[in-house]
Formats: C-alpha cells, structure tokens, sequence
C-alpha cells in the first residue's frame, strides 16, 4: 500500500515528484474505473507540460480496466464535462492543476452525467489506489480521439445567447497562457460565422506549459495590471482573464477595473431571472446580501449550499436550479450539465449590456455603493478553531442571524461576516460586506482581525 497525500476535499492535486507522479496517476485511472464500474471515461488535459505523460499514465490505467477512453486531448476542465454528458461515458477526468505553480498537477473528475465526485467517493477512490489491489488486466481497453468534442460544446456554449442581439462590442480577453486560448478561438470563429459584431483583443493567448507572464491565477490582484491597462488602452467595452483551465473567468469593466465576484454573480442572476422568473439561484455563504437582493428583485428563490463545486452542483441538481454562482469566480448552469465555465459568463454578460444599452461599469457601480465588501482577507493562526471560537463567543450574542453552512456567519443590521477555516491550511478567510456604507466593512473587518489576533 502506498500512501496519497494528492487527495484533497474536491479533487487531487500534488507536487510532481513528490506525492504525484506517473505510477499514482495509472493507479488512480484502475481505481477510476473500478470505483464507477465504468466503460467509457473521457479524458483531457490543460498545457502543463507534465499534463501529457499524466494522460498518458491515467488512460493507461483506465485501458488495463477495460476502460474505452475518450481522449480529448488539450482542453479546458468544463470541456471534459459536457462531453462526458454527450458522449453517455460513465465518468469524466481532467488533467489539471488549475492556478497553481508549474510544479504542481492534478486531476478534476466527475462521475456519470457530469455528476460531481463526493467526498465519500474521493475517500473510496484514495483507498482503492493506494490499495492497488486490481486483479490481473481486463483487456480490451482502446483509446480514441473524441470526435466533435469541442464542436458540440461550442454549439451548446454559443447557444447560451441570443448571437443576433448582439451589439458592436470590443473586448479584451486574456488567456495567462493557459489552456484557454484554443478553445476561445473556435467559440469566437463560431460567433462570427452566425454575424456576431464582436472584435477580440488577444492577450498572452497561446498555450505555454512555462506560463512565461506567471501562472494564470486572475484572483491575484497583482496578476491583473495587463487586463485592465490593455482594456483601458483599446477603449474596450470589458475584459475578460481566465485561471489555466479556464473553467473560472474573471470580469473587468470598461475603465479597466476588476470585477469582484459577488457582482458578477448577481448580474447573472437578474439575466437567468428574465428568462426564468421564479427559478432557483444557488449561492456560497461567504458574501450574499448583493445576490439576495438581485434574486429578490427578479423574482426568483435564492438556494445557499457549503462552497465548493461538490456542493453547488449537487445543490443545482437537488433544487433545478437555472444558474449557482460563488464569489470565487466559478458559475455554473443548469443548461451546460449544471456544471461550470469559463466561457459563458463574459458570452452573457456581452448579451447582458446590449439588451440595457449600459456600460458594465455602471451595472456594477450601483451594485458596489448599495453593497460594498472586502474581498477575501486571509489570516494566518496557530489554532484557527480556537480563532473561530473566540469571534463567535464575543459576537454571536451581538447578532441578528448566526448561520453555520460554512465556517461563521453572523449578520448585523449593517454587516455581515463570513469567516472560514481553509481544509489544507492553517487559514482563516474573512468576507465582510455591508449596506449602502462601506465604513461598515473598515469597522467590521478592523473587529473580526482584534478577535482573531487576540493570542
């Protein structure tokens, strides 16, 4: 039995060398199969250059199982699962480590029905690898190229708007020379072929496993300067920066500034709630009166659910939702197999601004003086528990509301907090938000950082 420490709370992902490698990825593709008694897995791959020979030690393993691999080759994570959904495959893996620095990798699964991993399934996948207690091979594995992948999934992608509402828009997009590029090329030759008035500003857009500009990770605040000046510079109406496997995209308006989460996540709830009107929207606990109050003012039912990608589509399946978003950039929706992309939240939000003929700065000003926050504030403690304990002791009994889904949420007449322990580090995060006076959140976080620092 060997020991894998790669097996996180949602996914695996490890240091190449260290406590991932090729051996571990072949037994995790038998464990794979085994685990899902599948038959047809799709499989696929961002740039990193360890990414190939990992894809080729997970198919390898997937085959020794009998396993008929659908090998997509160099795509992003949300591509692996539409097509595990349109090919009928009893599981879906993507070869990837997200953000993270070039000496990491990873692998991103779901299972039948682009249905996601739980955590008990990850648990059950880590024994059955490091048991390594396979059997003899069961032949007639074959791998093949998936044939009009990445067609169909342009076709659904692109379906997600009304092409001819379009307006004549200039947008920048930044691709961190990541996994993005390729697969935005073939959407953008899509959208033009159906008339499309859209002209693209390419940055830093062509696959480099050596991440040349630094590892695609737009949450960075300092990853973000070449987005804002490049959109400020070409007059763009918005920008839009993907994380390496683009399954996350991140928004800048058209004076070049970021565009916080939380708002992106209420823009998109009033655009499925016009369509929609009194669909589910499903939410993360950490920052919520902006959605709360987009939700209300379309009429829909605000769902909120632990953060996570587990947790939100399985809450998106559980309620039917027609769209989730978290502050952490990952949207999902219920019409791309209730899963998340990279790539339709900036198609919806162009429809977005041609249909109110208004600048994105403008949407998300409003949004921003109404419900001001302070973005993820992270604290490093000895005893994060003992942290917690003492916040919520000292101000619990000061609350309006004390909710537990994830971590401490306790809400004041003019605040609110979200604080929550990291699973992999000795980490707290913070999220303060406020009504109508951003003072409230200067004086909230000021509160919370004295209790937390207090020891």
């Amino acid at each position: 039995m060997r020991e894998m420490t790669c097996f996180k709370a949602y996914d695996i992902r490890g240091r190449l060398g260290e406590n991932l490698d090729e051996d571990i990825a072949e037994h995790v593709g038998r464990a794979f199969a085994q685990l899902l008694d599948a038959r047809r897995v799709v499989i696929g791959r961002d740039c990193r250059l360890s990414s190939e020979v990992l894809l080729d030690a997970t198919a390898r393993g997937l085959m020794r199982e009998g396993v008929e691999v659908l090998d997509l080759g160099l795509c992003g994570t949300e591509e692996v699962y539409f097509a595990t959904s349109h090919f009928g495959a009893d599981g879906g893996i993507e070869i990837t480590a997200s953000h993270n620095p070039p000496e990491y990798n990873g692998m991103k699964m779901v299972r039948a029905g682009s249905a996601p991993l739980s955590q008990e399934d990850l648990a059950a996948l880590q024994r059955l690898a490091e048991a390594s207690d396979f059997g003899p091979d069961a032949g007639g594995g074959t791998r093949l190229e998936a044939e009009g992948a990445r067609a169909a999934y342009v076709a659904r992608v692109v379906g997600m708007v009304d092409v001819a509402a379009l307006r004549p828009m200039k947008i920048v997009v930044n691709a961190g020379n990541g996994t993005a590029g390729p697969t935005f090329d073939a959407i953008a030759e899509a959208l033009a072929a159906q008339g499309a008035p859209l002209e693209f500003i390419r940055l830093h857009h062509e696959p480099d496993g050596h991440f040349p500009n630094g590892v695609p990770n737009p949450l960075l605040p300092e990853n973000r300067a070449p987005t804002a000046e490049a959109v400020r510079a070409a007059g763009a109406d918005f920008g839009v920066a993907w994380d390496g496997d683009f399954d996350r995209c991140f928004l800048f308006d058209d004076q070049g500034e970021f565009v916080p989460g939380e708002y992106v996540v209420g823009l998109l709830a009033t655009v499925f709630l016009a369509r929609e009107p009194g669909a589910c929207i499903v939410h993360d606990p950490r920052v919520v009166w902006n959605t709360l109050d987009a939700v209300a003012e379309g009429g829909g039912v605000p769902v909120q659910t632990r953060t996570g990608h587990a947790f939100l589509k399985q809450a998106m399946r559980d309620c039917g939702a027609i769209y989730g978003g978290e502050i952490s950039a990952h949207h999902y929706f219920r019409d791309f197999v209730c899963c998340d992309s990279g790539m339709i939240p900036w198609l919806m939000v162009a429809g977005l601004l041609s249909d109110s003929g208004q600048r994105l700065s403008h949407l998300v000003a409003s949004r921003r003086a109404r419900f001001p926050s302070s973005g993820e504030i992270n604290f490093t403690l000895a005893d994060p528990a003992a942290a917690l304990a003492r916040v919520s002791e000292a101000l619990a009994p000061e609350a309006l509301e004390c909710d537990e889904t994830d971590g401490l949420s306790l809400s004041f007449p003019d605040w609110r907090f979200n604080l929550r322990p990291s699973n992999t580090e000795p980490l707290v995060r913070l999220n303060v938000e406020a009504r109508d006076d951003a003072s409230w959140v200067d004086a909230g976080v000021a509160r919370v950082r004295g209790l937390l620092q207090a020891d």
